[in-house]
């Protein structure tokens, strides 16, 4: 690890700090990038080392603002990701901003920031990803309808698929079914699988239980003592059938 894997843009502002600085630097956001889906705890702690080496390049604020978040330590993600966008004046974090407000219980708030001037000037992932936010505040104030409401765009009604497509679909899924529309919320989800290459959302689970079907995971020790029952109820079935 060399620390040139870092992208360019960040390169280019870690170049303010001297030589040696920079590559520690840029080793720790390496690593922080490379754990935060896979092991986000040991990714914290190399964005907490970045942070204290170099605190004041933006880069390293939103790095450790997103290995934060990935904890669910929502009101030091926010303190952060606040310190990366006065330091580089980019709105594109302004949707995980939102979320942290959720975070930290105040889903007014993540919906009064949606209603910001900040919004329009998201690209169309980060509007989408603003209105995944808003439809989440809206149902953590119980407003389940205006949630679905939020979701209706022509981003959700579009067939062409985008990175967040299926997550946009299986929102709308989530909220129908919280909404006891059952038929629709397993069209949705069927819709949102068809999208989800990557294996994003546990759209498959969704269906497989509206389905009826259980998974049972053959590693399970319970689940062999579940098998051993089953077959036991089996073998008294089959003795009782004798008897009649």
């Amino acid at each position: 690890m060399t620390g040139d894997e870092v992208d360019r843009s960040v390169r280019q502002e870690l170049m303010s700090l001297p030589k040696t600085l920079a590559t520690d630097v840029a080793r720790n956001l390496v690593m922080v990038a490379k754990l935060l889906d896979e092991d986000p705890e040991r990714a914290y702690g190399y964005a907490r080392i970045a942070l204290r080496l170099a605190s004041r390049v933006g880069a390293v604020r939103e790095a450790a603002g997103f290995a934060a978040y990935g904890v669910e330590k929502y009101s030091e993600a926010l303190t952060e990701f606040r310190a990366a966008r006065r330091m580089t004046g980019s709105v594109h974090l302004w949707p995980l901003m939102a979320d942290c407000e959720r975070g930290i219980g105040r889903p007014e708030r993540a919906l009064a920031m949606a209603g910001e001037p900040e919004v329009q000037q998201l690209d169309k992932a980060g509007q989408v990803e603003m209105r995944l936010v808003a439809a989440g505040a809206r149902r953590d104030l119980g407003q389940t309808e205006a949630a679905l409401v939020t979701l209706q765009s022509p981003e959700l009604a579009s067939t062409v698929v985008h990175p967040w497509t299926a997550r946009l679909r299986y929102a709308y899924a989530d909220a129908l079914l919280a909404l006891g529309r059952e038929d629709e919320a397993r069209e949705w989800f069927a819709k949102a699988l068809d999208a989800d290459s990557g294996g994003t959302t546990d759209a498959s689970d969704r269906l497989a239980r509206l389905d009826g079907i259980e998974f049972v995971d053959a590693l399970d020790p319970e689940a062999d003592d579940l098998d051993g029952l089953d077959d036991e109820r089996a073998e008294e079935a089959e003795d009782a059938e004798g008897r009649d």
